[in-house]
C-alpha cells in the first residue's frame, strides 16, 4: 500500500512539474538561423487536449532588403513550403497566408514579404492521444529568399508537444505574437465581386458603394492563380457611387470557376493611412464567346478553327511522314471502290485516339498533375513500347513477318472483307507519332482547351484530330484524285519495303530519347527487348505457314519472347522514374544554361536580356528548331554580340515549374520560345517553327552591350 501510495504521489509530482514547465514560457521549436532567415515554430496554446486543435505560427525574420514568396510568388519565385512529419493521427492543414506586399526587381514583380511574417498553420490533435506524454512534431520548411540574387534555404525544425487533460489553454506569452499574425490576415470582404472577362484586360468590380474616392489609393489585387493578372502590369483603379474597380491585364487564359484572392487598398480615415486586405471570391461575369467562363483572349470558335488549321499542318510536321506514305500506299492498295469506306474508317481512328489522349490529360490535370501535349511521352514505359511499335512495324514492312494482307496489317484480323480495321489502327498509329510534334495554330488552341470545361476542351482536341484527318479524307472522297494516282503494281513492294527504314529511324530516335529519360541500366534492357522482339518476329514469319506443330511451337516461341521483351520495359520503367531532373541536357555547356526561375530572375533583375528556349528530347519540332535554328553560327555570334543570355529549360521529364510558365504564355506543350528585352516587362514570343532568320531578326532590336 504503501509502494502505491509513493508511485500515486511521484505521478500527481511529476504532473504539477509538467503544468508549471507548460505555464513557464511558450512552447517553440528550435531556432534555424540561414545568411539571410531566422526560422522557428510557436504553439499558441501551453499543450495541447485530445481531439483539440490549435494553432501553430512559422515565424520567419527576414534579412533588411530581402524578401520571401507569397502562394502566387508573381514573375517569379517558390512559395515557402512546410513538410510536416507527424505522429499517427495528427494532422497539419495548409499554410493560411498572411496579406503579401509587391516587390519589383527590374522588370518583374514578386510577391512575398520582408523583415519578419508569421504563417499560420492549424493542428489537429487525434482523440486517441494520450494525455501527460510529450509528442515531438518535425517540420522540413523550404523558402526561396531574394533581393538582387536569389537563395534557396531550408530548415529543420522540431518541435515538442505536452499532451494535457481538458482543454490546453493559451499561453499569455505567445498571445502577442498571434495577435500580430492574426491582424495580417486579408479578412472576408464584406462587399460582394464580380470579374468581367476582356480581350485586353478584366475588370474586378467591388461593391461598395459610400466609398469616398478621395480617400481610398494604392488598390492592387492578389490572385491566387496568377494567370488572372500579369503581375508586372498597373491595375488601374476607379472609385465610383457604386463601388471599386480594378483594371487588370491577363497573365494567361483565365481559369473557369470564381475567382479568388486579396486585394488590398489604403483609406485615409482621420489624417490616418489605414490598409485594408479583403479576401475576395469574385463571380465571372459576361464572358466573351460561347464557353462560359472563357480567356477573354480566344474564344471557342477561334479555338476550334486554330485546332483545324493546326491538325491540317500537322501531317507536314517530321513526326508523320513515316505514316504519311503509308497511308497513301494502303488507299493505292484498297483502290477507289473502297476508298470512301477507308477514308471515313482511318479518320474515326484519329478521332478515337485523340479523344482518349485528351481524356487521360483532362483527368490527369484534374488530379493536379502538371501536364501538357506529349505528356505520354514523359513516361520512359510509353517510350519503350513506342519504340517496340515502330521495330514492329518496321520489320512487317521489311518482309521479317506478315499481319493481315495490307500494309497496315495491325488489327486486320480483326476487320471485315473490306478490311476497314486495318484503316483505322493506321489513323490511331499516326495520332501516336505525332504527338512529339507541334505545328503552328497549335500551341493557342490547346493552351485555350486545357482551361475549359471538359465538353468544350473535348471538342477543341477533336477539331484538331480532324484537321490532322482531313487531308487523307478529303483525298478519299475526291475521285478526280484518286484517278491520278498511279496503278497498284510491283513497284509498290519495292516502296513498301523503303518505308520501313523511317520506321527504324524512329525507332532509333525513341531509344535515345529512353537514354536521356532513363539512363544506361533501362536504355540496355529495352535494347535487349528490341532484340528479344526482333527473334519472335522472325520465328513468327518463319512458323506461321508451317503446318502441324511447328507453326504452333513457332507462335508459343513467339508469344513468349514478346512477353519477355515487354516484361523488361515494365520492370525499366519504375528504375527510372525518380530521375527527372538529371538529363544531360540540364548541365547545359559552352551556348547555353539550365534555365530556372531563380536564374531567369537574377538575369532580368540585372537588366539582361534573356533567350528561353523551353525543349524536350521527344519533340521533334524542338530538334528541328535547335539544328536548323538556334545552333547555326549566325545565331551563335548574334547571341554573344547582343550579351543575350541563352536558357534552356527541359521538359523531357516532367517538371511543375515548366508546366506553369507554359500555361501562363498559353501554351501546353513545347516548344515555347520567349526573347526578354532590357526595359520591356513581357517577353517577345517567338513562332514554335523558327528559322534563322526568325531568330536574328527578334535579336535585330537589341543593340550590343
Amino acid at each position: 500500500m504503501v509502494a502505491v501510495m509513493k508511485k500515486l504521489g511521484l505521478s500527481v509530482l511529476s504532473a504539477l512539474l509538467l503544468a508549471g514547465a507548460v505555464q513557464a514560457a511558450p512552447v517553440r521549436s528550435n531556432l534555424v538561423a540561414t545568411d539571410n532567415v531566422e526560422t522557428l515554430i510557436t504553439l499558441e496554446t501551453a499543450g495541447v487536449a485530445p481531439g483539440q486543435t490549435v494553432w501553430a505560427a512559422l515565424t520567419q525574420n527576414i534579412r533588411p532588403r530581402w524578401h520571401t514568396y507569397w502562394i502566387n510568388p508573381g514573375d517569379s519565385g517558390i512559395p515557402t513550403e512546410i513538410k510536416w512529419t507527424l505522429p499517427e493521427g495528427w494532422k497539419a492543414d495548409a499554410i493560411t497566408w498572411p496579406a503579401p506586399t509587391r516587390y519589383p526587381i527590374g522588370p518583374l514583380v514578386n510577391f512575398g514579404y520582408g523583415d519578419q511574417v508569421h504563417l499560420l498553420v492549424p493542428l489537429t490533435v487525434p482523440a486517441t492521444a494520450t494525455a501527460g506524454q510529450a509528442v515531438q512534431l518535425d517540420a522540413k520548411v523550404d523558402w526561396l529568399v531574394c533581393e538582387d540574387v536569389c537563395i534557396p534555404e531550408s530548415a529543420d525544425l522540431s518541435i515538442t508537444i505536452p499532451v494535457v487533460a481538458g482543454t490546453a489553454p493559451v499561453e499569455p506569452d505567445a498571445a502577442p505574437l498571434f495577435t500580430q499574425a492574426r491582424a495580417s490576415l486579408p479578412v472576408p470582404s464584406p462587399f460582394p465581386a464580380t470579374l468581367s472577362p476582356g480581350d485586353k484586360a478584366h475588370r474586378l468590380t467591388l461593391s461598395a458603394p459610400g466609398l469616398d474616392r478621395g480617400k481610398i489609393s494604392e488598390a492592387f489585387f492578389f490572385p491566387h492563380d496568377y494567370k488572372v493578372a500579369a503581375s508586372n502590369e498597373p491595375q488601374t483603379m476607379m472609385v465610383d457611387g457604386q463601388g471599386l474597380s480594378l483594371s487588370l491585364v491577363p497573365g494567361g487564359p483565365l481559369p473557369a470557376g470564381p475567382v479568388t484572392g486579396v486585394l488590398t487598398f489604403t483609406e485615409e480615415l482621420d489624417g490616418q493611412k489605414l490598409r485594408h486586405a479583403f479576401a475576395v471570391e469574385a463571380a465571372i461575369g459576361a464572358a466573351a464567346g460561347p464557353a462560359s467562363g472563357g480567356t477573354g483572349q480566344t474564344s471557342w470558335a477561334t479555338a476550334l478553327l486554330l485546332a483545324l488549321l493546326g491538325g491540317a499542318v500537322l501531317n507536314l510536321m517530321p513526326c508523320v511522314f513515316p505514316v504519311l506514305s503509308m497511308k497513301a500506299l494502303a488507299l493505292l492498295r484498297h483502290g477507289p471502290g473502297h476508298a470512301r469506306r477507308h477514308g471515313l474508317a482511318y479518320t474515326a481512328g484519329v478521332l478515337a485516339c485523340f479523344a482518349v489522349v485528351a481524356g487521360a490529360l483532362l483527368a490527369l490535370r484534374a488530379g493536379g498533375a502538371a501536364v501538357g501535349w506529349g505528356f505520354q511521352l514523359q513516361d520512359p514505359l510509353v517510350v519503350s513500347i513506342l519504340a517496340y511499335v515502330m521495330l514492329l512495324l518496321g520489320l512487317s514492312l521489311s518482309g521479317v513477318f506478315t499481319l493481315g494482307g495490307s500494309v497496315m496489317g495491325v488489327g486486320q484480323g480483326l476487320a471485315g472483307r473490306d478490311g476497314l480495321a486495318g484503316s483505322f489502327f493506321t489513323g490511331v498509329l499516326a495520332t501516336v507519332v505525332a504527338t512529339p510534334c507541334t505545328a503552328p495554330f497549335m500551341g493557342t488552341a490547346l493552351g485555350f482547351a486545357i482551361t475549359q470545361p471538359w465538353p468544350v476542351a473535348l471538342s477543341v482536341f477533336l477539331a484538331l484530330g480532324l484537321g490532322m484527318a482531313l487531308p487523307f479524307l478529303a483525298l478519299s472522297f475526291s475521285p478526280a484524285l484518286l484517278r491520278r494516282l498511279p496503278r497498284p503494281g510491283l513497284w509498290m513492294e519495292r516502296v513498301k519495303q523503303a518505308l520501313a527504314f523511317p520506321l527504324y529511324a524512329s525507332a532509333a530516335w525513341l531509344v535515345w530519347v529512353l537514354s536521356i529519360q532513363a539512363g544506361p541500366a533501362a536504355l540496355a534492357t529495352v535494347l535487349t527487348g528490341m532484340i528479344v522482339l526482333a527473334f519472335a518476329a522472325w520465328v513468327y514469319g518463319q512458323t506461321r505457314l508451317s503446318d502441324g506443330p511447328g507453326r504452333t511451337l513457332g507462335t508459343v516461341l513467339a508469344l513468349l519472347a514478346l512477353g519477355g521483351a515487354v516484361a523488361g520495359a515494365t520492370t525499366a520503367a519504375p528504375v527510372v522514374a525518380p530521375m527527372a531532373g538529371s538529363a544531360p541536357q540540364n548541365a547545359g555547356n559552352a551556348d547555353h544554361e539550365p534555365w530556372s526561375e531563380a536564374r531567369q530572375a537574377d538575369l532580368l533583375g540585372q537588366g539582361k536580356p534573356v533567350f528561353i528556349n523551353f525543349t524536350a528530347a521527344w519533340c521533334v519540332t524542338c530538334l528541328v528548331n535547335e539544328r536548323t535554328s538556334l545552333s547555326t553560327s549566325a545565331v551563335k555570334q548574334a547571341l554573344k554580340d547582343k550579351g543575350v543570355t541563352y536558357l534552356k529549360g527541359d521538359w523531357t521529364n516532367r517538371d511543375a515549374t515548366i508546366a506553369r510558365v507554359l500555361e501562363s504564355h498559353g501554351r501546353s506543350g513545347v516548344p515555347l520560345y520567349l526573347l526578354y528585352l532590357p526595359g520591356k516587362a513581357e517577353p517577345l514570343v517567338l513562332p514554335q517553327i523558327l528559322t534563322e532568320g526568325t531568330v536574328l531578326d527578334a535579336l535585330a532590336d537589341l543593340s550590343s552591350p
